[in-house]
């Protein structure tokens, strides 16, 4: 039986991604403009991020005032509850300031360090995506009600459609430029969304077999984790690690071990 605290958190965490990715979608100026930059120069911020942050922290401080957070945008704060929210309120920013569909809202709550209730809002794409920790993972979209989620029965790594992200730092997407050449001949193709979030979900939904990338902070993967895992994928860092700003590797079961071995021999984790 799943604890209800996590079934209110889940709850609290799909109000505040739903009313955030409106805000995105409908709320998006026509003259859009970067607010800031982070690692470099092409790593930017908008306007809308840091609203969509602040619209998600009133909103879960307002019904929980003890609980701490983790945001992208610079939400932070310890809490005395136990519970701590992970998010990203914008996750494919470069996409979003370019008018491309692929981006999400992600929302996870954290109890006692462990990730136990995820979102993680695609409004472009009309789905939602969520989990609670031993629930299953679910989505809404399109289709009537809600739907199960289960990852794909495991191709040949030959067979594989493989997803990955590149870094805003120049030296270290040269090496994952190289990485991902030394894969291509090995899978059936990569592909690259610019949202590690939505990357998550299409394995937990069948649309991808497996997904790494490197450079990844809490609030890219915290959701998307739980509802990849939830759906029946594996997923990890480096063999034996979880998921870290050095890797995070998700797979079907039968995909994502080979595959994190061969990211392992490639150097997929340093330059």
């Amino acid at each position: 039986m799943t604890d209800a605290l996590h079934r209110d958190l889940l709850a609290l965490a799909q109000e505040a991604a739903r009313r955030a990715g409106e805000l995105l979608r409908d709320g998006r100026p026509a003259d859009l403009a970067v607010a800031r930059t982070k690692s470099s120069p092409i790593d930017v911020v908008t306007e809308m991020d840091i609203a969509a942050e602040k619209l998600i922290t009133d909103l879960i401080s307002g019904r929980r005032p003890d609980d701490g957070f983790l945001g992208e945008e610079g939400a932070s704060a310890e809490g005395t509850s136990g519970v701590r929210w992970v998010i990203d309120p914008l996750d494919g920013t470069v996409n979003y300031l370019y008018g491309l569909p692929t981006w999400a809202v992600s929302i996870a709550a954290e109890q006692d360090g462990e990730t136990v209730a995820g979102v993680v809002a695609a409004p472009m794409r009309g789905e939602t995506y969520h989990a609670v920790r031993g629930g299953g993972a679910w989505a809404t979209g399109a289709w009537e009600g809600e739907r199960a989620l289960a990852c794909r029965p495991a191709p040949p790594l030959d067979q594989a459609l493989v997803s990955t992200g590149f870094n805003y730092v120049t030296e270290v997407r040269a090496h994952q430029a190289e990485v991902a050449g030394r894969l291509v001949p090995l899978l059936r193709d990569i592909r690259r969304s610019g949202s590690a979030a939505v990357d998550l979900c299409d394995v937990a939904c069948g649309r991808l077999d497996g997904y790494y990338e490197r450079g990844l902070h809490p609030w890219d993967v915290a959701a998307g984790d739980l509802i990849a895992r939830e759906a029946g994928a594996l997923t990890g860092g480096r063999p034996g690690e979880r998921p870290s700003g050095d890797l995070t590797v998700a797979g079907t079961p039968g995909v994502f071990e080979p595959l994190q071995r061969l990211l392992e021999d490639f150097g997929a984790w340093h330059d």
